[in-house]
């Protein structure tokens, strides 16, 4: 989205009832309407995001560094092993099938971009719009719309490539590894009436299966193990964050909050990170008490954390750019 155009949307009780983009096209090639529409639904609740989102607002923190030159950044995930993060470019619309995604790689001391990792089009690999992901091993782990993909770190090739179609997936938003080695996805979903999302997918030794599909998800988005607790945490759509058991066949509250959710991990600590599009703000949870800890950051997407340096990774979607904060 360029610094000049933002999305007018119009809200009824009942929710979108329509929307008004202008954008010229030289603006940001293959940021269309229906990009601006889906980026901000599926990853912000409406009427939040058009009413306190303002991507000409600093962050009321300096960030201790900024990676640019990205499109479309959507996750972060920092790899302590070889000290990088890989960092997911959707490159346009977040539910088209255009195989023009991508993986870079940046280098964590010095927040620069190494190179790519995986780029869809290029040396067979296929990549449209990838947002979440997790790491295990050498492997990273990619939703992409509607398909789990598995890439090797070391050289960007495709390890496995798992279709959730047949279990109705239509907007895979973020991954996590399980307790149990499972990969774990949550599914949005879209604002139509063939798709409620409101899923968690697992899959393990290539065969995807529905973990949990309820309302009570209201159309899930950040997801991370919580080792120590044996549970899932959830960030979805809704007021509330949640957790969840395997096993268990609903989500349990944690603690309400401004809602439209997007990434979330838990530290070392036990304290915990989410960002919000409703209140544009990386939020801290510490001893049950979330408190906000950078505000004015206009489409804060899926964070990812150093645990060497003690740094947390904010992608800027709608600016194309990755900021890095320290946690206090």
């Amino acid at each position: 989205m360029g610094k000049n155009h933002s999305p007018q949307i119009v809200l009824s009780p009942h929710g979108l009832e329509r929307y008004d983009y202008h954008m010229p096209n030289s603006a940001h090639p293959g940021f269309s309407p229906r990009t601006a529409l889906a980026v901000i639904f599926m990853t912000a609740w409406l009427a939040a995001c058009s009413s306190h989102s303002d991507t000409k607002s600093p962050p009321s923190v300096s960030p201790v560094a900024t990676t640019t030159g990205l499109s479309h950044p959507e996750s972060v995930r920092y790899d302590s092993a070889r000290d990088v993060y890989y960092v997911s470019n959707i490159n346009g619309d977040p539910a088209a099938h255009d195989g023009n995604g991508s993986i870079v790689v940046v280098d964590a001391d010095s927040y620069r971009i190494l190179r790519p990792l995986v780029q869809g089009g290029v040396n067979g690999a296929r990549l449209s719009a990838p947002k979440g992901m997790a790491l295990s091993g050498d492997t990273l782990w990619v939703a992409d719309i509607d398909t789990l993909r598995a890439f090797d770190v070391r050289d960007g090739h495709t390890l496995e490539t798992v279709s959730l179609t047949r279990l109705g997936a239509t907007f895979l938003n973020d991954v996590t590894v399980g307790g149990d080695g499972a990969v774990y996805i949550t599914d949005t979903g879209r604002n139509d009436s063939a798709s409620t999302g409101s899923a968690i997918f697992r899959v393990h030794a290539r065969l995807p299966r529905v973990a949990l599909a309820t309302p009570e998800l209201s159309a899930p988005n950040g997801i991370t193990w919580d080792a120590q607790g044996q549970r899932f945490l959830l960030a979805p759509g809704g007021k509330e964050i949640q957790t969840w058991v395997p096993g268990e066949p609903a989500p349990v509250p944690l603690m309400n909050g401004p809602g439209g959710y997007d990434g979330i991990e838990v530290l070392a600590n036990r304290s915990i990170l989410v960002t919000s599009w409703a209140d544009s703000t990386l939020h801290l949870i510490r001893a049950g008490v979330m408190s906000p800890l950078v505000r004015g950051l206009s489409g804060p997407a899926d964070i990812g954390v150093d645990t060497r340096r003690n740094i947390v990774a904010v992608p800027r979607l709608l600016l194309d750019r990755v900021e890095y904060f320290r946690i206090p």
